[in-house]
């Protein structure tokens, strides 16, 4: 992609990242609110169960978010050569992954045991994007 056209495909990776990050807003909100409404006093971590639940939710996609957001965005960058399409599938899979972190999110805080299908979700979405990023920047090593 060269131009007007490299600018949109990143127009829609950082649509992606802001949605992402939104995501991660309304879980800190949800944080608040459920310290509010459990009686649990900042700056404790623990003490209501169902607190605890809310503040794992937030504090585990933290810790994906720091793994994510590079992927998909060299994942990006690695792939804008390949044209429109390329960097609309890279977009898809951030898509995947804001989806299973709110499956993961909405199974986690009602039983813990359940959130193995959102944590897979985003995980393998993950994984695609790290594989992207990876093969991606050592084809663009190989000489043209």
């Amino acid at each position: 992609m060269a131009g007007h056209d490299l600018i949109a495909g990143y127009s829609v990776i950082a649509l992606v990242t802001l949605a992402a990050l939104v995501q991660y807003f309304l879980m800190g909100l949800n944080v608040g609110r459920a310290r509010g409404r459990l009686g649990v006093p900042a700056p404790a971590t623990h003490g209501h169960p169902e607190f605890e639940r809310y503040y794992r939710v937030q504090m585990n996609t933290l810790e994906w978010l720091v793994i994510f957001l590079p992927c998909l965005w060299l994942a990006a960058i690695f792939t804008a050569d390949w044209g429109m399409r390329a960097t609309l599938a890279v977009a898809a899979l951030g898509g995947v992954w804001i989806a299973g972190r709110f499956i993961y999110s909405q199974a986690y805080v009602k039983d813990p045991s359940t959130r193995s299908r959102g944590f897979g979700i985003q995980a393998l979405a993950t994984l695609l994007l790290l594989l992207t990023a990876l093969v991606s920047a050592c084809i663009n090593l190989l000489p043209q």
